[in-house]
């Protein structure tokens, strides 16, 4: 089954773009096109895309905004590929919070765009993890916040989960994580799972964020 893409921006050109790109591959399918945030939450619950590729920055409702009313009003929601000019946006930050799977600038290439709808699609790597991890430096609170501590004290992740969360901050994939700990994949995905559950976490990003977000990963 190919991957199906929802495009939102504003701009006529990005969608236009972003579409011949990813129609070009044989596995990834255009399904639907959108203006503004505001359209997302309807053309979701009627074409059920695998990914939203959404621009950060629209008029009436931004990526922000639209991905938390994804997230809060549609039942498994797909995963949300946060479009932006500038890889070091407060804003992109802020959308990583609200529970954005990764971001895609504007400037990627070809081959930069199928890769990030191929990964966030597949959820077992971080996207732009160097990225992250700048975001969380410049945008994170110094020390992390008393909310995230306090999720991070409640989550009680066992050695061998911390290990597996430090790593997954680092960008390793499941196949990586479980050859740097000489284990199976199926039993690095159990630990993948255990962690986000603990977090509350909806996919690995979310969880990294609040690795750095907690103080529980250095993010400098």
């Amino acid at each position: 089954m190919p991957v199906t893409v929802l495009l939102v921006d504003d701009e006529p050109l990005v969608r236009a773009g972003l579409r011949a790109v990813l129609e070009a591959q044989p596995d990834i399918e255009v399904v639907g096109e959108a203006a503004d945030g505001a359209a997302v939450i309807p053309l979701v619950r009627q074409l059920r895309p695998d990914v939203v590729a959404m621009d950060v920055r629209m008029p009436l409702l931004d990526g922000i905004e639209a991905t938390r009313a994804v997230l809060r009003t549609v039942d498994d929601p797909p995963k949300i590929l946060v479009i932006t000019t500038f890889e070091n946006d407060e804003y992109v930050y802020e959308a990583l919070r609200a529970g954005a799977d990764g971001f895609l600038l504007k400037r990627a290439r070809p081959t930069e765009i199928v890769h990030a709808v191929r990964l966030v699609a597949e959820g077992e790597s971080l996207l732009f993890p160097a990225s992250v991890r700048q975001l969380a430096v410049e945008y994170g609170e110094d020390g992390g916040n008393r909310a995230a501590r306090a999720v991070m004290e409640r989550a009680q992740l066992t050695e061998r989960e911390a290990e597996v969360l430090r790593l997954m901050a680092r960008g390793l994939s499941n196949a990586e994580i479980a050859g740097r700990l000489i284990v199976g994949t199926e039993t690095v995905k159990s630990h993948v799972s255990a962690v986000l559950a603990k977090l509350g976490a909806r996919d690995r990003t979310q969880a990294v964020i609040a690795a750095y977000e907690s103080g529980f990963v250095a993010p400098g």
